[in-house]
């Protein structure tokens, strides 16, 4: 019963090709943005979790003796 459902459905047939399109497309901007990206500014960011914050003050770090 559950086969004959989506045959019955006009024009179903073009559901996976635009499926197939869209993930496509998809793909394929992210290798073209992978491609064209600036290195330097991937680097830059790649980087950005291990930099210190200069804007923190120094005396702002947890003490990890005290408990309360």
């Amino acid at each position: 019963m559950h086969k004959n459902v989506l045959q019955s459905i006009a024009g179903i047939e073009i559901y996976p090709l635009i499926s197939f399109v869209i993930f496509f497309l998809f793909f394929l901007g992210l290798l073209v943005y992978v491609a064209v990206a600036n290195r330097q500014h991937i680097s830059t960011m790649s980087q950005l979790p291990l930099a210190p914050d200069h804007d923190e003050p120094l005396n702002h770090h947890l003490n990890h003796d005290v408990l309360c």
